[in-house]
């Protein structure tokens, strides 16, 4: 791998780490400003909307990487995640949705919802970075005795490879374990007889 990659990785790595780090001691001020708010709508919408933005960022923190997006849409993560978690967080916010009263006496099961939420909706539609192996940077990508030996082993031309050598010896030497065993099933028969 290239040093100046790995360099651009790892401060990758520190910055979405330092985010997921930065918005939860700015979540106390999100809370405050919350709990600050008149209306319970209000306060629920605006907690419900802060830990989803926070499951976005656990997101983006877990699938930061080298390589391409794939990108591609995902029906199961959709059905089983996305929409439950979307009407767990209506019920919370919504006093006419079924459940909300057991949702507001019990939110952590919101909060959690909420950052399910926030991480799943990307989800569906990103399955994050995958680094892409080229057939040029095969001899690169070992190191040690491991790259000297594959290399070795090489085929130097494109001519398709026989392998009746190696068959007629594996052929051979199979034979000579059944003779073994056929020998030694003799030889025990003999000696249960006496």
């Amino acid at each position: 791998m290239k040093k100046k990659n790995t360099a651009r990785d790892n401060v990758n790595l520190f910055f979405s780490a330092f985010l997921i780090i930065a918005y939860i001691i700015c979540g106390y001020f999100f809370a405050s400003f919350a709990n600050a708010l008149a209306g319970e709508v209000a306060k629920n919408a605006v907690i419900a909307a802060m830990l989803a933005i926070f499951g976005l960022l656990v997101f983006y923190a877990t699938r930061v990487g080298e390589g391409k997006t794939i990108k591609r849409f995902s029906i199961v993560t959709l059905i089983v995640l996305d929409l439950p978690t979307l009407y767990i967080i209506l019920a919370f916010i919504i006093g006419a949705l079924p459940f909300h009263k057991e949702l507001t006496e019990n939110a952590v099961v919101v909060y959690m919802a909420a950052i399910a939420f926030g991480y799943a909706l990307p989800y569906t539609f990103i399955s994050g970075f995958e680094t892409v192996v080229e057939q040029d940077s095969f001899e690169g990508a070992l190191e040690g005795g491991v790259e000297a030996d594959v290399l070795e082993n090489l085929p130097e031309d494109d001519e398709e490879q026989t392998y009746d050598a190696d068959t007629e010896e594996i052929v051979v030497e199979g034979t000579a374990i059944i003779d073994d065993v056929e020998s030694y099933v003799a030889e025990r028969e003999i000696t249960d007889e006496e």
